[in-house]
């Protein structure tokens, strides 16, 4: 595992230094001798939705890293409250920002909600600032408040 700790590093080294095609490749390779790398998932689909605006394989990334995450969780007995900002749990919690993200933006916003709800399960101080996300998805744009015919018509006196 220390191996592919080290080459997790060398991959967020080539993100930023721009050379996101062969982070790519990178992590593909990882995720052959890893299929449960989370992070690699992880930073898969962070690069699906930002280098290519490929929405539905950054869902696809970020759900498999989330769902890796939670069927540890579930068989741990789901332990809480899991701090979202510790090293060993800020892949799941990212992955779960990501994937709530990218359903939301698939217009998928039950599925979104219950990803949100689930983070904020897990870690209820919400460090990373998922909680407004819930207001935000349920009203999907649509104003909140309608003014029209709130107020009766002003009468005329004349």
């Amino acid at each position: 595992m220390r191996e592919v700790a080290d080459d997790l590093e060398e991959v967020r080294a080539m993100i930023a230094a721009g050379e996101g095609e062969v982070a790519i490749d990178e992590l593909r390779w990882l995720l052959e001798l890893c299929s449960e790398s989370i992070e690699a998932h992880y930073l898969l689909g962070k690069l699906a939705v930002e280098t290519s605006g490929d929405i539905s394989l950054g869902r696809a990334h970020f759900g498999i890293g989330y769902q890796l995450a939670a069927r540890a969780l579930e068989r741990a007995g789901r332990p809480t409250p899991l701090a979202a900002l510790h090293p060993a749990n800020r892949p799941f919690f990212d992955a779960g920002r990501g994937l709530a993200w990218c359903l939301a933006e698939l217009a998928k916003s039950d599925m979104a909600l219950q990803v949100v709800e689930n983070l904020l399960d897990y870690d209820p101080s919400d460090p990373l600032g998922v909680r407004p996300w819930v207001d935000e998805i349920k009203t999907a744009g649509t104003a909140i408040v309608e003014l029209e015919g709130l107020f009766a018509p002003r009468r005329s006196d004349g």
